[in-house]
């Protein structure tokens, strides 16, 4: 073996060591089968699980939005805008409502910022080793990936291409290397028309539901008429008395 192929075994003999050393008996199969088959062995049960959820973004997005429909709409929320990070409102349209986030609807240590539900060991969402909420945890690690699929999902554009079979959003055509990722339903027209949608619904707009890839010319013309419509319809960015 060459001297970098030396490295990476023993990097991969110490991490295989350090993992089952810190390994409890219950542990998700299908994480451990994926850590011990990556390039670099996960050193933690905790990276292991990480590494699982980024390999499976569209997963973690159905999961953190089933999680959000088990917690549901606390009372008395509302989808606003903040000025400021202190009060955990988001602070333009684009942003995913997160209400329990929110000061007056947090749930306190071990419960999720963005579903709600609580937080278990390694950040997994069900508690399969009967040691109750984490309470050093705020984000299920599946939330976390999916959080940050919501807010930048050209990320996954390879994913997206492959589950449309490498055809057009839009017009069917095959889709070129330009291509980009698209809103079905713009997020500004979620804003104005479907703000009164009851939470866990409205995360669905920022999902795999409401996401496609298209080619940039039929983006282009898409957005174009999108344009025109908006301002025929005299649509807002914010909210009365809230910035944008």
């Amino acid at each position: 073996m060459s001297t970098w192929q030396e490295k990476k075994a023993e990097r991969n003999r110490q991490a295989l060591a350090r993992l089952f050393r810190c390994l409890p008996n219950i542990y998700p199969r299908a994480v451990l089968t994926r850590a011990l088959n990556r390039p670099f062995i996960p050193p933690t049960p905790r990276l292991a699980i990480d590494s699982y959820w980024r390999a499976h973004p569209f997963r973690a997005d159905r999961l953190a939005r089933a999680l959000a429909t088990r917690s549901g709409d606390p009372t008395g929320w509302r989808w606003r805008l903040g000025a400021g990070q202190e009060s955990g409102l988001p602070l333009t349209f684009r942003t995913p409502p997160t209400p329990y986030r929110e000061q007056p609807f947090e749930r306190g240590p071990g419960f999720c910022y963005v579903c709600g539900q609580p937080v278990y060991r390694f950040g997994w969402h069900v508690d399969l080793w009967n040691a109750g909420t984490n309470k050093n945890a705020n984000w299920h690690c599946a939330c976390v990936i999916a959080w940050e699929f919501w807010n930048a999902p050209s990320a996954e554009a390879p994913l997206l291409r492959r589950l449309q079979a490498r055809r057009c959003g839009q017009t069917g055509r095959r889709l070129w290397k330009s291509a980009e990722v698209d809103h079905r339903i713009p997020l500004f027209r979620v804003w104005n028309k479907f703000r009164d949608t009851p939470w866990p619904k409205l995360l669905d707009f920022w999902g795999l539901p409401n996401l496609q890839v298209i080619n940039r010319d039929a983006h282009a013309a898409k957005s174009a008429l999108e344009a025109r419509g908006r301002r025929a319809a005299g649509c807002v960015e914010s909210e009365p008395n809230q910035p944008s």
